[in-house]
Formats: C-alpha cells, structure tokens, sequence
C-alpha cells in the first residue's frame, strides 16, 4: 500500500513539472513572439549601423569589440555612449553615425541598455503639471528647447525624449555640469576679416565653409576663407547649475513632464477650456 502511494506521488510530481515546464516554454514562446512582432525602439537602428561590426547580439565579432558584457562599455554614461554613437572613436574602427538624430542615438542606447540587461524601468516621481511650469518658468528650459511645437530652436526637440531616456538619466543629464555636448549644439565665435562677430551654435561644418545658428534664429552662411578665426566655446548650451538653480522636488517634477509631456499638456488645455466656460 505505502509503495503503491509512493508511487502515485512521484506520477503527480512528474506532472505538475512537466506542467510548470509546459508554461515557461509557453511564456517564453510568447515573449520571443512579441519581441519579433514589436521590436523594442531602437532595434531597427542597432542592426541597421552596429549588428554588422558588433553582431545582432552586441557580443562582438572579429570586426569589433563585445559591447554588452564588456565592464569597460556598462560603465560609460548614457551621454558618454551616446557620444561614440554620434561622434565616432578617432584612430579605432569605430565610425561616426552624424546621420542619426539625437532621438535616434538616444534609443539606439536604451536599446543597447537592455541587451546588457539594465532595462529596469525607475519609478517617475513628481507632478507633471508642476514640472511643465518649470520647463517653460523657472527653469528657461524652452528658450532652447521645443515640447510639442512649443519653445526654442537652438537646443533638441525633447517631445519624444522621456520615450528613450529612463527617469534616473534623464534626471542625472539635467544636473550633470560636465556634460558631452553632441555635434551640432557647439558654442562658437567667428569673426571675420572685415571685423564682423558672430556668435551661435555650429550647426554644420566642412574644410571650407561652416554654418551657425544665432540666438535670434539667424543662419549665417561663411565661407572659411573670409574668417579671422573659429573659436569653439568650453560652456554648453544649456545651463550647468540646476542641481543648485531647482530643488529636488522640481527636478522630479521636471523629469515627470518630460517623461509624457502630452498627458499634462492636455490637462492644462483642459483646465484653461474649463476656465473660459465660467
């Protein structure tokens, strides 16, 4: 009788593993086939300029280096990756992407975060409506940037930032003081032979002509011939005092509106239709 129990016990163990077994295959089945039917932002860019040195897994090739689990690469910055990304590694292999938009390098690093298994989402904290006042307030975030057609023009568009950026780096890039600054947002003074000063941001340049962006907006189109000098500027573009110039609460007030601009953009439509019906 005790054998016969004995028995019966180990056919409803197998079972129940072969059941648990069953459901991972099946769970993992269903992930592998969501993963193919909607790729992660960012994938399309990594196997479209990286896969073909670095491998469709990031682990390195004979043309270029494990970029995954490589300790050296998982220690870099979001903004120092981002920066090899867009600018390249002089006397290396490794070749600049200026054709990627500042959107698409931010992605392309998300995306690569989750290969080396640091996806790990951060909870948001802060209110978002109070952080959109800061971004167009106290914080004079919009006399550069743009959200959602509205703000500046000399800084990145930062509408589908919180999309590629997790709330730690984004909070982290915005109190960072020594920033990488990324080609095409350089500070720069020229002056020409006729005495002429112009001072903006860089927006092209070549062995024989550059092109600035003023503060007014103004292009400036110089041939390198009719200047004196070039000089590119040490301070960034954007302020480098807003772990002083914010509080903590405002800077996750500020990530929190950056992270879904949209949501307290329409709250704030909403609140000013409501107010002009009474």
């Amino acid at each position: 009788m005790l054998h016969m129990q004995k028995h019966v016990l180990l056919i409803a163990i197998a079972v129940l593993l072969l059941t648990a077994t069953i459901g991972i295959s099946s769970a993992q089945q269903d992930w592998e086939d969501d993963f193919k039917t909607n790729p992660p932002p960012g994938k399309a860019a990594f196997n479209s300029t990286c896969a073909g040195c670095h491998g469709l897994d990031g682990r390195g090739s004979e043309k270029a280096p494990n970029i995954i689990s490589n300790t050296k690469v998982q220690r870099l910055s979001d903004a120092q990756f981002g920066n090899i990304i867009s600018n390249g590694v002089p006397g290396t292999g490794m070749p600049a992407f200026h054709s990627l938009t500042s959107a698409q390098v931010r992605l392309l690093v998300r995306y690569l975060r989750t290969l080396q298994g640091k996806s790990d989402a951060v909870a948001i904290r802060g209110d978002s409506t109070r952080g959109r006042n800061i971004f167009f307030g106290k914080g004079g975030c919009s006399s550069c940037h743009t959200v959602l057609g509205e703000g500046g023009f000399l800084g990145p568009d930062l509408t589908e930032y919180g999309a590629a950026v997790q709330a730690k780096a984004m909070r982290e890039g915005i109190i960072n003081p020594n920033r990488i600054v990324p080609v095409g947002y350089r500070l720069a003074v020229v002056r020409t032979h006729d005495g002429s000063r112009v001072e903006g941001v860089v927006r092209s340049e070549d062995n024989f002509s550059v092109q600035l962006q003023s503060r007014d907006g103004g292009f400036h189109f110089l041939q390198k011939s009719e200047l004196q000098n070039l000089e590119y500027l040490n301070q960034p573009l954007m302020p480098t005092d807003y772990g002083q110039r914010l509080s903590g609460g405002e800077l996750d007030d500020l990530v929190s509106y950056l992270a879904n601009p949209a949501s307290s953009t329409k709250k704030v439509r909403s609140s000013d239709k409501a107010g002009d019906r009474e």
